[in-house]
């Protein structure tokens, strides 16, 4: 992997410190040309309310430290949250606060967000009519790059490619020759199985069991009963941290040793800190590494200043998702939804990650999706 150390001297981190404590406004450079707004629409209420939360970080600390270095284009970055509730009619009816925005005259550049690929995708209809760019942190639903919105890009894998990496660890690494595919009833969740089982069956393994689970799901006796029954040689589970802490917890529970590996939604937290220790040994996909395995401890004390809580997994995606803008835009040096969109597309893009670039449909290219597995409590990786 290759990684983009961000060394911040002792003066920036103050610097950091007081814009955060003043709402993000710059340091000794402070811009003087007036502000521009870049919208982070993610869930911040709710049970996604911690994922969200993360990604809206990872915005602030790019935010904070492009104003401390004077800006965008002498513009202040003005980052305003958007609570979508993890919800798909939320997420449109807020859409209504960014229009009005615009038709007041505020200078609004670009939407980051959303978490999820449904309440992007409904966004996304309001949002390709609209005079901004949209950069996804973690939507990974293939059909969104499918759709020719000329103004959506995202910073992180799509379904197909987890799809494919999954298969190949599941059958490569795991050695598994039948696999349980579990997956919730969301876009994200079916789209990312459906994928999966394709892969699966192009390697030659065998999918002992195919079941749909709830969103938020918390108790798998049925389910458990099933893979009992399959007798797989392990499992893959599509879906968010809000489930599956407790689908492990009851497979160790009845006994069921499988392997199991999750999809990117379960790379939080949560998923060790609910699962009462029946985490332990799991693996789960993740769109960008940890924190502790991309940056250094200056900018993971940065974040603190800015957030005063430490990043989570998703800070990374949130930070490089405005790094990304940034650039564009000073490669562009112009603020118009052609020009920036034209840019992204044309250009390069040195990250904290690495050096990104994106197709014309707004996939990136040549995109990466790391493995993790739970090790004394903590996310290790092995893979990626």
């Amino acid at each position: 992997m290759m990684s983009k150390r961000f060394l911040l001297t002792i003066p920036l981190m103050m610097a950091i410190v007081i814009a955060a404590c003043s709402g993000g406004g710059g340091g000794g450079d402070a811009p003087t040309r007036g502000d521009v707004i870049v919208y982070v629409a993610v869930p911040l209420s709710g049970f996604q309310a911690n994922g969200g939360q993360t990604i809206l970080g990872g915005v602030r600390l790019a935010a904070a430290e492009i104003n401390n270095d004077g800006g965008l284009l002498g513009y202040r970055v003005v980052v305003r949250p958007l609570d979508d509730e993890s919800d798909s009619d939320v997420a449109l009816s807020r859409t209504d606060e960014i229009r009005q925005a615009i038709d007041a005259g505020d200078r609004v550049l670009a939407v980051i967000g959303h978490l999820n690929s449904g309440q992007t995708l409904a966004a996304m209809d309001v949002y390709q009519d609209l005079p901004l760019v949209v950069i996804a942190a973690t939507a990974s639903e293939q059909s969104l790059t499918e759709r020719n919105y000329d103004n959506f890009f995202r910073v992180n894998a799509n379904d197909s490619v987890q799809a494919n990496v999954s298969a190949d660890f599941l059958v490569d690494q795991l050695q598994a020759k039948s696999v349980a595919v579990l997956y919730n009833n969301t876009e994200y969740g079916r789209g990312l199985a459906a994928s999966l089982v394709d892969d699966l069956r192009a390697r030659g393994a065998t999918i002992a069991l195919q079941a749909e689970v709830e969103e938020g799901q918390s108790i798998y006796t049925d389910e458990v009963a099933q893979i009992k029954n399959a007798a797989p040689d392990a499992i893959f589970y599509a879906g968010y941290e809000i489930e599956a802490p407790y689908l492990p917890a009851a497979l160790v529970e009845s006994g069921v040793d499988a392997p199991m590996l999750a999809s990117d939604g379960a790379f939080l937290a949560a998923t060790i800190d609910e699962s009462n220790g029946a985490a332990e040994g799991m693996y789960v996909n993740a769109f960008a590494p940890s924190p502790r395995n991309a940056a250094d401890d200056q900018w993971i004390e940065a974040y603190q200043a800015v957030e005063y809580r430490n990043p989570d997994t998703y800070s990374v995606n949130g930070y490089v998702a405005l790094q990304v803008l940034a650039e564009a835009v000073r490669k562009a040096d112009s603020f118009e939804r052609a020009a920036v969109t034209e840019s992204l597309r044309s250009n390069s893009f040195d990250t904290l990650l690495s050096s990104l670039r994106f197709e014309p449909d707004g996939d990136l290219v040549d995109p990466q999706i790391w493995v993790y597995q739970v090790v004394d409590n903590e996310f290790q990786q092995v893979a990626n």
